[in-house]
C-alpha cells in the first residue's frame, strides 16, 4: 500500500466518525425536542382543563371597555369629574344601588343623583353595550374600587327599559 491509499483510507474513516458523531447526535437533540413537546402538550391540555375564575375573566374584558368608553368622563383612577361627572371610586351608588347602576350603564342616565353625599345632575347617554359588556364593565369598577357581588349577565338581561 502506498501513502495516498493509505491517507485515503483514514480521512475516509474520520469522515464516516464525524457523519457517524452527527448522526447521533441530530437523533438525541429531536427525540429530546419530541420529548418536550410531549410535555409541553401535557402541561398544556391540563392548564385548559382547569377553569378559569369567571369573576377575574370578566373583570378583565370589564378593563378593556371600561379604557375604551368610560374613562373619558369618569378619569382613568375612577374618580370622575366634580360637578358634573360621579367618581366610581369608591361610590356608594354603585353598591347601594345596583340596579340603577345596572340600568344607568345599560340605557343611560339623565336627571339628579346623589354620589357620596355630592349631588350631579348631568347626562349619561346610552353606550350601546350587549349585556356581557355592561356585566364585565360594572364587575371591574365594582371589583377594583368597591364591594360587592358579581354582576352576571342574566341581571343584566333582566333590567328593562
Amino acid at each position: 500500500m502506498d501513502w495516498q491509499h493509505i491517507c485515503f483510507k483514514s480521512e475516509f474513516r474520520n469522515y464516516n466518525m464525524k457523519n457517524t458523531f452527527l448522526v447521533i447526535l441530530a437523533t438525541v437533540a429531536i427525540s429530546c425536542g419530541e420529548t418536550n413537546k410531549k410535555e409541553t402538550a401535557a402541561t398544556n391540555s391540563i392548564v385548559k382543563e382547569q377553569p378559569q375564575d369567571p369573576l377575574a375573566e370578566s373583570v378583565k374584558r370589564g378593563r378593556e371597555v371600561y379604557s375604551e368608553l368610560c374613562v373619558t368622563c369618569h378619569l382613568p383612577n375612577g374618580k370622575g369629574v366634580p360637578g358634573a361627572f360621579p367618581p366610581l371610586n369608591p361610590s356608594n351608588w354603585l353598591t347601594e344601588k345596583r340596579t340603577e347602576s345596572i340600568h344607568a350603564v345599560k340605557y343611560g342616565l339623565k336627571g339628579e343623583i346623589e354620589v357620596n353625599g355630592e349631588s350631579y345632575n348631568s347626562v349619561m347617554l346610552p353606550l350601546g353595550l350587549d349585556d356581557e359588556e355592561i356585566a364585565d364593565v360594572m364587575n371591574y369598577t365594582i371589583q377594583t374600587w368597591n364591594k360587592g357581588d358579581i354582576v352576571t349577565v342574566e341581571e343584566v338581561a333582566a333590567i328593562e327599559e
